[in-house]
This record gives C-alpha cells, sequence and structure tokens, in this order.
C-alpha cells in the first residue's frame, strides 16, 4: 500500500508540472517565453509517458490485490459458523484489520483530479486565448510562436484529459473496494458485538447442566468435532486441514528435540569457569529457560519464510507464549536462589500449563462446544494444583512471590466459578490476562531489583546528579511508565486470544468523560500519569542541578539562590504539565474563567494577602535574607530556615520554630544579625571600687581581652574600655567588642570571666553596695 501511495504522489508530480511566464517587455517576448516552457514540459510528458503508464499499471495491479485479498476475506467471514468461535473471530480480525489498513492509507485520487480539472482549465483557457490572439498585429517570428505554443497547450490538455478519464476509472474501482472492505468491517464489527456479548453477558449451560445431558453434550459434540477436523478429498486442499495442525505439533516436537540438543552441546563444550555451585544447581531450570527462547528463534526464523497461512498463524501465537514463557523463566533465575528455584517452577507451573493449553485451543480453532465440555475440569485440575503448591512451596520462596500465588489462586478460584456457572471464555479472558499481568510484573520486578542492586554498587547516593540523572530517569519515569501501561497491555494481549484486541484498542479509547469543555478515555489518562512521572524527574533533576552548581560557586549563598530558583522552576515546569494535561484533556481555559468568575470576589478578597505574602517574599528573598542567616525579630532571635513565597520559617535560639507570613515579618523590626559580616556590637559592663586608677584599669583589661585572642571576638576592630559613670559605690566602665551574634552569650561570659581574673590578679577591687548605718542614741 505504501509502495502506491509514492506512486500517486510520483503521478501528481510529473502530471500536474508546468512552467508559466510573467510580464516580460512586449507580447512577441511573452510569446517566446511561453513556447520555451511549454515545449519543456510537453518533452517531459513524453519521456515520462512509458513511466507514468507503467506506474498507473502498478496502481491498478495493488487495487486489484486489494479486491482480490477483499473477496478471499469475505468469503472467509460470511462461511463461518457461529459455534466455531476461533474461527470466526480470527476471520473478523482480518476483515476490519484490511479495512483499517485500507483507511489509513488511502489513495489521493480524488485530490490528483481536483488539481487535473484546475490544470485542464487553466490549458483551456490559455488555447481560446491563443485562438483568438489577432495574428494580423505579430510579426512572422511572433506568429510562429503563437502556432506553436497553441499546439503544444492542445495537446497536453488533451493528455490531461486522457489521465483524468483514466484516473475516473481507478476512482470508481477504488470506491467499489472500499464499500466492499467497509461492509465486511460492519458484518465484523457486528459478530464481535455477539461475541463480547456471549462472553460477558449471556454465557452459556452451567456445568451441572451439561453433566445432566452429558450423553446429550456428548453426542453433540462429537458430531461437531468430526464436521471440524475430518477432512475428504477437496479439504485435503485446504492451509487449515487437520494434517496442518499435526504437522504443525510435530514440527514444534521436532524443534524442541533440535533446541534441547543445541543447549546441551553449548553446556557441554562452556569453559569450567563458568560451571559455579549456583550455575549447577540452577542447571536444570537454565536449560529450559535457554530451551524457550531457542525454540522461539527457530518458529520465528521458519514463520518469516513460511507462505503457508494456517502456519504463519499458528507459529505466531506458539511464538508469543514461548516468549511468554521465557520470560517468567528468566524472571524466576535472576531473582531466586539456587534452593527456591524449584518451589518457584511449582508455584507457576500451573498457570503456565493452563496458558498452554489456551494456546492450544486458539491455535486448532477448537469449536465452542468442545471448549466448554472440556474446559471446566481441566480449570478445576489445575486450582487444585496451584491450592497444592501453595500449602507445599510457599514457605520456600520470596515473600513477592507468594503474594502473586495467592493472587494466582484467587484468579484460579473466579474462573473455574465462570467456567461452571457456564462463562467459560470469561473464564479464559480471566486466566490469559493474569498470566499476562504477572509476566509484566516479574519482568518489572525483576528489573527493579537489578536497578537497586547496580544504585548499592555505584553507591550512587553519594555521587552527583551528573552521574546519575540517566539511572534516576529509568528508575523515576521508564519504571512507573512502563507498570502504568502494563495494566492495559495486559488487558489487550489477553483480549487478542480471541482476536478482539481491536475492540479492546476501542474501549481503551473510548471517552468516558465526553463533553464540549472536557474530554476523558483511559489512554488519555494513562498519558497524562505518564508526563506527570516525567516532569517530576525534570523537576528533581533541574534542581539538583541548580543545586550543585550553586554550592560550586558560593557555597555561602547557596541555600537561599536554591530556595528562590526551586519555586520558579517548579512553577515553570509544573505549570508546563498543568498547560498539557488541560489541552490534551480539552478542558477549555474559558470555562475555567467562566467558572472562577463567579468566585472572583470572594477569591480577590483571599488572594489579597497571598499576594501580598508572595510580593514581599519575593524582596525578602532577593537580598535582604537568606537561609541561614541570623535575624532578630521583636526580640527573638533565631536562624532562618527557610524561605517560601508566601512564609519565612525561624528556628530560634531556645529551639523553637516559628512561621512568619512574610508581609508581618517585612512589616516588623527585624534585624540581620548576619547580613555584613556575622558580627555584632557588645557592651560588657563591669565596676572598680573608687581609689582605683582608671588608665590602669583601662590598659589592663584592654590587653587581657585582646592577648584572649577568642575565635569568636573580631580581632581586626579595636577593643576599648570606656568610663561611662561614677556612680554611688564604683566607677563603671563599659568594655567596647565585636562578638559572634550567633554566640554572643557565650563569648560574653567568656569576656567577664577574663575581666573578673584580671581585676582580681592586679588586686583592684570589685566594688558592691554598702551602706554605713549610724544608730543615734536618744536621751
Amino acid at each position: 500500500m505504501k509502495r502506491y501511495l509514492i506512486i500517486m504522489a510520483l503521478l501528481v508530480g510529473i502530471t500536474i508540472e508546468a512552467g508559466a511566464v510573467l510580464k516580460e517587455k512586449n507580447l512577441e517576448e511573452t510569446l517566446t517565453i511561453l513556447r520555451s516552457e511549454l515545449t519543456k514540459h510537453y518533452h517531459e510528458l513524453t519521456s515520462q509517458r512509458e513511466e507514468r503508464e507503467e506506474q498507473t499499471q502498478e496502481v491498478f495491479r495493488n487495487l486489484t490485490l486489494t479486491m482480490k485479498q477483499s473477496n478471499q476475506n469475505a468469503l472467509m467471514l460470511y462461511s463461518q459458523k457461529q459455534e466455531y468461535l476461533f474461527d470466526l473471530t480470527y476471520a473478523c480480525h482480518q476483515a476490519t484489520e484490511q479495512y483499517q489498513r485500507f483507511q489509513r492509507q488511502q489513495m489521493p485520487f480524488r485530490d490528483y483530479l481536483k488539481k487535473t480539472d484546475v490544470e485542464i482549465a487553466r490549458y483551456d483557457s490559455l488555447v481560446n486565448s491563443l485562438k483568438l490572439m489577432p495574428t494580423n498585429m505579430l510579426s512572422e517570428e511572433a506568429k510562429n510562436d503563437r502556432n506553436v505554443c497553441l499546439t503544444l497547450a492542445t495537446c497536453i490538455m488533451r493528455s490531461l484529459q486522457e489521465d483524468t478519464q483514466q484516473m475516473e476509472d481507478y476512482i470508481r474501482y477504488y470506491d467499489n473496494t472500499e464499500q466492499r472492505l467497509k461492509n465486511m468491517n460492519d458484518y465484523a464489527q457486528k459478530r464481535y458485538y455477539d461475541i463480547q456479548t456471549s462472553i460477558f453477558v449471556n454465557g452459556g449451560d452451567t456445568y451441572v447442566d451439561i453433566i445432566r445431558h452429558l450423553m446429550e453434550k456428548w453426542q453433540t459434540m462429537k458430531e461437531v468435532v468430526q464436521k471440524k477436523y475430518t477432512t475428504d478429498k477437496e479439504s485435503q486442499r485446504s492451509d487449515w486441514n487437520v494434517y496442518w495442525i499435526f504437522g504443525l505439533f510435530v514440527a514444534i516436537a521436532f524443534y524442541a528435540l533440535i533446541a534441547i540438543g543445541l543447549n546441551r552441546l553449548v553446556f557441554r563444550f562452556m569453559p569450567k569457569r563458568f560451571h559455579t555451585e549456583e550455575f549447577l544447581k540452577k542447571r536444570s531450570s537454565i536449560m529450559w529457560t535457554t530451551t524457550a527462547i531457542t525454540l522461539a528463534l527457530l518458529m520465528g526464523i521458519i514463520r518469516h519464510y513460511s507462505e503457508q497461512n494456517f502456519f504463519i498463524m499458528a507459529s505466531g501465537l506458539f511464538v508469543e507464549y514461548l516468549w511468554l514463557l521465557a520470560v517468567i523463566l528468566i524472571s524466576l533465575l535472576l531473582r531466586v536462589n539456587s534452593e527456591q528455584i524449584r518451589s518457584a517452577f511449582h508455584i507457576y507451573a500451573p498457570l503456565l500449563v493452563i496458558g498452554f493449553v489456551v494456546i492450544t485451543f486458539r491455535i486448532i480453532l477448537i469449536p465452542s462446544e468442545l471448549v466448554s465440555l472440556i474446559f471446566p475440569p481441566i480449570l478445576l485440575t489445575c486450582m487444585v494444583w496451584q491450592w497444592w503448591g501453595v500449602k507445599k512451596h510457599n514457605r520456600n520462596i520470596p515473600r513477592s512471590d507468594m503474594f502473586y500465588t495467592y493472587v494466582s489462586l484467587t484468579v484460579f478460584i473466579a474462573s473455574v466459578c465462570c467456567s461452571w456457572a457456564g462463562y467459560t471464555l470469561l473464564s479464559v479472558q480471566l486466566l490469559i490476562w493474569w498470566i499476562m499481568q504477572l509476566t509484566c510484573i516479574l519482568t518489572i520486578t525483576c528489573i527493579s531489583d537489578y536497578l537497586k542492586m547496580y544504585e548499592e554498587k555505584r553507591d550512587f547516593s553519594k555521587k552527583p546528579i551528573t552521574q546519575t540523572w540517566f539511572y534516576t530517569l529509568v528508575h523515576q519515569v521508564v519504571m512507573p511508565v512502563l507498570i502504568v501501561w502494563s495494566l492495559m497491555l495486559s488487558v489487550y494481549w489477553a483480549t487478542d486470544v480471541f482476536n478482539l484486541s481491536d475492540m479492546c484498542w476501542d474501549v481503551f479509547n473510548h471517552k468516558i468523560i465526553n463533553q464540549k469543555n472536557l474530554q476523558v478515555s483511559i489512554v488519555k489518562l494513562a498519558i497524562v500519569v505518564s508526563l506527570w512521572f516525567l516532569f517530576r524527574w525534570m523537576s528533581k533533576t533541574i534542581l539538583s542541578l541548580m543545586r550543585l552548581h550553586f554550592e560550586i560557586k558560593d557555597p555561602s549563598t547557596a541555600e537561599s539562590r536554591v530556595v528562590m530558583g526551586k519555586n520558579v522552576i517548579q512553577l515553570i515546569i509544573w505549570g508546563t504539565w498543568l498547560l498539557l494535561t488541560l489541552a490534551y484533556l480539552h478542558i477549555s481555559v474559558e470555562w475555567l474563567l467562566a467558572i472562577s468568575a463567579g468566585l472572583s470576589t470572594g477569591i480577590g478578597f483571599a488572594m489579597k494577602d497571598i499576594i501580598e505574602n508572595i510580593y514581599y517574599g519575593t524582596m525578602l528573598m532577593t537580598g535582604r535574607i537568606k537561609a541561614g542567616d541570623w535575624i532578630q525579630v521583636d526580640g527573638t532571635m533565631g536562624k532562618v530556615a527557610s524561605i517560601s513565597y508566601t512564609s519565612t520559617i525561624v528556628e530560634s535560639l531556645y529551639g523553637e520554630v516559628i512561621t512568619f507570613q512574610n508581609s508581618q515579618l517585612f512589616t516588623k523590626n527585624y534585624k540581620n544579625l548576619t547580613r555584613n559580616h556575622g558580627y555584632i556590637l557588645a557592651l560588657v559592663p563591669f565596676s572598680v571600687a573608687y581609689g582605683s586608677k582608671a588608665g590602669q584599669v583601662k590598659g589592663l583589661i584592654e590587653d587581657a581581652i585582646q592577648n584572649l585572642k577568642h575565635h569568636m571576638i573580631d580581632n581586626s576592630k579595636r577593643i576599648r574600655v570606656v568610663m561611662t559613670e561614677m556612680a554611688d559605690s564604683s566607677i563603671n566602665f563599659q568594655l567596647v567588642v565585636w562578638v559572634d551574634a550567633v554566640k554572643k552569650i557565650y563569648v560574653v561570659s567568656d569576656i567577664l570571666n577574663c575581666i573578673y581574673d584580671t581585676l582580681n590578679a592586679n588586686g583592684i577591687e570589685i566594688p558592691f553596695p554598702q551602706r554605713d548605718i549610724h544608730i543615734k542614741e536618744t536621751k
């Protein structure tokens, strides 16, 4: 189909292309240029005529082939009996698939005709213009050019008319083919609806009723099987007779033996260094796994080169089952140790067996009557087998697999109930869904376990984001997205057993909510959730890169810059995700504005304080304070823990966590104690007794504090002692010194100790309040 789409595009390009003239110096010059352009185009058409004819024949052959295939599918579809469910679903699938493929690759016949009609009209006007042109006013050369142009334009117009007539024939043929395919598709959709109803709504006879009328059902089944699988001379020529079915299973057994032999040879000649104790304990399990993979490859290669319809269909299904089996076995080999591997194989064996039974039913196109008769007992046997495996082996398997076995047992019980209640096909759907879902879960679990091991081995927790971004992409985006889509994928695969995958995809795309301003479907929700994981990873990665950049550039201001940048980046990233979600779900912004209009007054009052806080928060983050600064607000001293657009969190010296609204903090008389250099001026008072020499006291104390060389005192600034007062009982001084703002209380304590020791060491009296009491005697 793609091939003759390209052919049609070439035809349009070849046929429609033509030269044109613009306004030249005079009429004679214009005719000369027109003659040159028309001659060139005519020669191109003439030289490409054979190629065009071959291409049009190729288009016709492809249309003929499509019609033949549609006739073949029509005969197959309309001849199927309702009780041959697998045959009917296969025929319906072929019909709908051909129609969808035809619709996706529609031919541009009508577009070609529109363009050609325009060209014919253009050349018709050109011919008329040349015919009506007065020749008596032209020179001999111009007359000759005019006649040549008239002849060339007429020839080109006739060629276009012939192509148009041929294309109209193709369009009629194309329309007939399209209508035939549409009729088949409509019929197949009706049959799909009947199948869907029989699976999920109507069901059939309960198995108790079947047992009551066992002989009658047995006789009916024998007749159906004989009609289905007995061949005569005419049916022996069919690609779908019993001999081909028998030959397929013989081929499977033959290639399975080849796969086993090849793997035994590989294991035998494998280097001794690979024969570890763990390998030897898992050798039989590894053999089964590699055999499944080898057999799948062999069957896939043979299927690729086969032209037999039944073998293509059946081998395709069997290869899918083998890959399913290989994925489960590989997951167990990688996750489960050698002591647990046998138990793990035992608990999953019932599911693998029932999966093989269903695939076999699908391959041999088993009649529905036979499925209803034999499948419930098989299902009951596998359920008992699963229960026995849970009871015996659950203690010797990982906890996650233990949970999966209980879910498997629950699915078996539900399937048995459905099959015995008459909903046999629904039970098949449940089992296949769980097998597919379990395969996805085990695969994702195995990948997750190895990702964790890889993370621990490389110690990613201590490495910068520049070295771990790809790992986080896989861990935080790819794995969650796989989980989301695996839910739908498993259902899709399950419905494909009955060739209902197209219907399943339509259900996924069906708009659960289909309003003018909101459209929601399962696929849309999955895409929105997947985008959420992607944008979350982008947010974390960009923030980590930004933090790394700021810490390298200036560690002291990194925290405050990260806080400010974090808010901006999150606003941009999550705003983009929100806009994409609104657009994808067709949520109208006008609709949102209309809803918010009624709440605008209340929102305006409510947003007043928020907007004010955001404004002051921006002002604070631009440099007034930053995270890590020490500030003093209303006598409370503390460290700024974080700044957001609405509030600032402060951890006080007493361990309290205080949250200030940005507008409140901005209007309060706060002090930034570490804005400049981290030191504040401390005035430490002390006193000496009268009689002490003031100059000596000042010199002693200044030298003592200077020699203290305290690391929390700014020694770059001069330490001074000043006399402040001659009080009643003492001479008062103050020590002027710059100390660490955060550790002020500890520094002042050390300074007072130094002053006390210095005064005592030099015999300078430290006064204390005292009064002389005189007792007056009265006579």
